[in-house]
């Protein structure tokens, strides 16, 4: 087994926990993917399996100066549906870099979690 599937291996454990745990806390999830080229961004509301909003910056800038933006926006277009609070769902990936870009002007933007 190479070492790429081991970290997505690990990577997908994480997920596992981190979504239990954010699906039981009765608030709106803000579930993060990252991939090579894009960070993407999504409010999704378990109790009515809805995706509210969501985001990414595939045609924005990229890296840490993308994920910021996205970070912005998604706050924005939870305000515009009426979202105030959400459980952040980092989806197994490290809390550092893009990851941690994206929540920390989410947060700036008004978002609360």
């Amino acid at each position: 087994m190479s070492t790429i599937d081991i970290k997505r291996k690990q990577r997908l454990a994480r997920a596992r926990r981190t979504h239990a745990k954010a699906k039981t806390s009765g608030r709106p999830r803000l579930v993060v993917y990252r991939s090579l080229k894009a960070i993407y961004a999504q409010i999704v509301d378990d109790a009515q399996n809805k995706v509210l909003c969501g985001t990414s910056n595939l045609k924005g800038k990229p890296g840490l100066a993308g994920a910021q933006e996205v970070g912005k926006a998604i706050a924005d277009l939870a305000k515009k549906a009426k979202v105030t609070e959400v459980t952040f769902d980092r989806n197994g990936y490290l809390y550092h870099g893009q990851i941690k870009a994206l929540a920390d002007a989410a947060r700036e933007a008004g978002l609360k979690f």
